[in-house]
């Protein structure tokens, strides 16, 4: 019996989406982890992990609570924005929750009902079109296994291969490449560190302390020169006065920044995108945990009316998600021009006055 809905992808996205399907459909979700059973290595999207004010806020909306297993050390309420490029340096009062990103994964993922398939540790590779849907294929273990579906649902990030064998790349959407590595430390960092050097990208570069640790990141364009940029980013940081030890691990993965809602895609009459896979993140903070789980929300509430027209209803569900990307565009072209930038960080305005010797 074929599937009415497969979801590719378990994170925020691909989870929020299995858990508000209604029971009348016969749902799968896949993903390439393990986020059932506890792994003895953690491995987990390329991601910051920290849970932003949006993102918090539609979870309160949802009912859900974070669990304080998910949480790490230490809770941030401080955003430490440097500006290389005009010698500037501001605090402003943000808060987030410092997160294992992993651990929230399987939460999300323990929340969804039983009569939802999920299978984990299954590599999705192709798909190929039918009259009423799509089959699917995927691997487990050594072998290939392939299902029908109705409607297949890409929640797999930026990247998505179930995206990309059926719609063209985007000239118009900016693809970048996020780096981050993972750095023992004796700092104590108890704020989130925002870098701006537009030699090293045209968006930002970040520092976050978790579990005693250091991680530096960057959404770097994807060139040959990016390892190049990274490194310049690291020796800044040093000679700035950070000192991080030993690289515990390196991770990366793509991203696309989208201009406008009008470079959202959301699929066809048997395929719909959500989260990253549709182009759903902040132009201005790269966050996206808010919009991929709103993203998941609109397509639940379109889908629970029906799959017959679901895309005309998704769409209309997007509008207020879409102005929002375009406020967040017009916040970002004042955030990365080094001269507005500049004047509204010296101007001081919504920043926070520190007593040096607590920092």
């Amino acid at each position: 019996m074929p599937y009415d809905i497969a979801i590719i992808g378990a994170g925020p996205a691909g989870a929020t989406l299995a858990r508000l399907l209604d029971k009348q459909y016969k749902v799968l979700l896949l993903d390439k982890r393990d986020l059932m059973e506890p792994e003895e290595e953690e491995r987990s999207k390329c991601c910051g992990g920290l849970l932003a004010p949006d993102a918090q806020e539609v979870l309160g909306k949802m009912g859900l609570a974070v669990p304080t297993d998910v949480l790490v050390d230490p809770q941030l309420f401080l955003v430490r924005t440097i500006d290389f490029d005009n010698n500037l340096e501001r605090f402003y009062q943000r808060f987030y929750f410092n997160m294992n990103r992993k651990r929230f994964d399987e939460w999300l993922v323990s929340l969804i009902p039983p009569h939802v398939d999920m299978g984990m540790k299954c590599r999705f590779t192709t798909l190929s079109e039918r009259s009423e849907g799509y089959e699917i294929a995927f691997i487990h273990g050594n072998r290939i296994y392939t299902e029908k579906v109705r409607v297949l649902v890409a929640a797999n990030g930026a990247w998505s291969n179930a995206r990309r064998q059926i719609f063209p790349e985007s000239e118009k959407n900016r693809r970048y490449i996020s780096i981050q590595e993972w750095y023992e430390t004796s700092d104590s960092i108890p704020y989130y560190g925002a870098i701006f050097d537009s030699v090293v990208t045209d968006f930002y570069s970040w520092i976050i302390a978790k579990d005693g640790r250091m991680i530096i990141g960057s959404a770097l364009e994807p060139s040959k020169e990016a390892g190049i940029k990274f490194e310049r980013l690291k020796n800044e940081l040093r000679d700035f006065g950070y000192f991080f030890g030993n690289r515990i691990k390196r991770e990366g993965s793509y991203l696309l920044r989208p201009k406008s809602g009008s470079e959202i895609f959301t699929g066809n009459e048997h395929m719909a995108l959500i989260g990253e896979a549709a182009g759903f993140i902040s132009p201005s903070s790269a966050e996206g945990i808010s919009y991929a789980i709103r993203s998941a929300i609109a397509l639940a509430d379109s889908l629970n009316k029906g799959i017959e027209g679901f895309q005309y209803r998704y769409n209309k569900n997007l509008k207020a998600l879409k102005r929002n990307i375009m406020l967040k565009q017009l916040k970002s072209m004042a955030m990365y021009n080094k001269t507005l930038r500049a004047l509204i960080m010296k101007s001081g305005i919504l920043s926070t006055e520190i007593m040096t010797e607590t920092i």
